[in-house]
């Protein structure tokens, strides 16, 4: 548990330091997006060389099938992916589907869902899967849903994580999301992307790398999913994965 609040604290530390940073003072893969960063960052002959030299590298693709109250699914999303989110979020995409081992069954009027772990972790299931909608951007729902899985009740925590990260957003919404017909579909289409996984799911976590599943990439994610993410991220390597630092000199002039 000492472990899981010193990642919250570096998250919190890194939220206060990125509200005073301007898009120069980060990372150089979001210099090059639009014209305005490339003037105020003066990195044109950068941008410029960057692009000459090969196209932009496809970013890795990382999914996780998972249980919200599964004990090895909350320890994976807690020590190796959301880790590598926070180092890597510049060269991976992260797709969380909360389902895993669940059952579905149509009653007529809605979907009725049976869980492994019992009715909680469908509801935990259910607020993870709304957060996402509603929250949209993985820069908004992943620190929750990392909050939830790292805390020591996942589903009773969820409106305080959500209050500590993103406090403008009212828990009710959640809520209406996951009591009405619209958490109900979201978590049939959980259901659907589950039972498309080929091969088939055997256990959970499940991860896929860009849409793949073998037991080597399972296991390397397991060991490292940073060292994974970046021998599988084909452009220039960030500074993070060992690869060059570019430096970027901001000065007040006189």
């Amino acid at each position: 548990m000492g472990y899981f609040l010193g990642l919250l604290l570096f998250v919190l530390v890194a939220a206060k330091c990125s509200e005073g940073k301007g898009v120069c003072d980060q990372s150089p893969f979001k210099w090059c997006r639009s014209q305005e960063t490339v003037s105020a960052c003066q990195a044109e002959q950068w941008c410029r060389a960057s692009n000459d030299t090969e196209p932009p590298a496809a970013m890795v693709d990382v999914s996780l099938y998972y249980e919200s109250l599964c004990p090895g699914c909350r320890a994976f999303l807690v020590f190796q992916l959301f880790p590598t989110w926070l180092l890597l979020s510049e060269i991976m995409n992260v797709t969380l589907v909360p389902y895993g081992n669940a059952k579905e069954q149509f009653d007529g009027k809605q979907w009725q869902f049976t869980c492994q772990h019992g009715e909680q972790e469908c509801l935990g299931n259910l607020i993870e899967t709304c957060l996402m909608n509603v929250l949209l951007q993985p820069s908004e729902y992943i620190p929750v849903i990392f909050c939830m899985e790292s805390s020591e009740d996942v589903v009773n925590n969820a409106e305080a994580c959500l209050k500590l990260y993103q406090p403008d957003v009212q828990w009710d919404t959640i809520m209406n999301c996951v009591k009405g017909d619209q958490g109900n579909k979201l978590m049939h289409a959980n259901a659907l992307m589950t039972d498309a996984l080929k091969p088939p799911h055997e256990y959970v976590p499940w991860v896929t790398i860009n849409g793949e599943h073998t037991e080597e990439l399972q296991q390397e994610a397991m060991n490292s999913l940073h060292t994974l993410v970046c021998k599988t991220y084909k452009g220039p390597k960030p500074a993070e994965c060992g690869g060059s630092a570019v430096h970027h000199k901001n000065y007040c002039l006189s």
